[in-house]
């Protein structure tokens, strides 16, 4: 074989190393989506460590809250898209050539660095997506009545705020329980 031909080989098995890693990553998500939902994890734990020991009887439970199902759709239509995109671009396969189009000049230079065309499908379809699942929601039920929505108030309660808002509940729950029933 000519060094050319193995160089080719070589090319190709690199990208499709490279479309199986980017496959990998694409079902774990990328950095930024994790940092976010550590972030959201991590203040969800904080408020149930202090409640706990403020509330030691109450069953703090927590969980996604998620986006609209057209968002969801949509992100996942795409994360499928991108995929194929990634490996029309190691195969070097022209899908405008089967509706009998001209390639764009963008599939042109993706067929001249594909390495950086995959990079770029990838990372800013991983974008796209995490912008359609994020929901920004922090939202708060006691014995499922909502007592906080982060979508309707547009930011997290304080501790205090949330510490009276649960007292209240609480001390309406108590009064309730505790007033006579009367027979008809």
């Amino acid at each position: 074989q000519t060094p050319e031909r193995m160089a080719m080989k070589w090319l190709r098995f690199s990208l499709l190393v490279l479309g199986v890693f980017s496959l990998c990553c694409a079902t774990s998500g990328d950095s930024s989506g994790v940092k976010k939902m550590k972030m959201q994890f991590r203040v969800f734990e904080e408020y149930t460590q202090a409640l706990y020991q403020r509330y030691p009887d109450i069953r703090i439970e927590g969980e996604n809250y998620l986006p609209m199902p057209l968002y969801r759709h949509i992100a996942s239509f795409l994360s499928m898209f991108k995929l194929l995109v990634i490996g029309l671009i190691i195969i070097g396969r022209d899908p405008f050539a089967l509706f009998g189009m001209q390639a764009p000049g963008i599939w042109e230079w993706g067929q001249g660095n594909k390495i950086y065309a995959c990079m770029m499908v990838f990372f800013f379809s991983n974008m796209i997506e995490n912008q359609l699942m994020s929901t920004g929601a922090f939202e708060i039920t006691l014995n499922d009545v909502p007592v906080w929505s982060k979508l309707e108030s547009g930011h997290l309660p304080s501790m205090q705020q949330l510490v009276q808002i649960l007292d209240n509940e609480m001390k309406m729950n108590v009064h309730m329980n505790t007033r006579p029933h009367h027979h008809s």
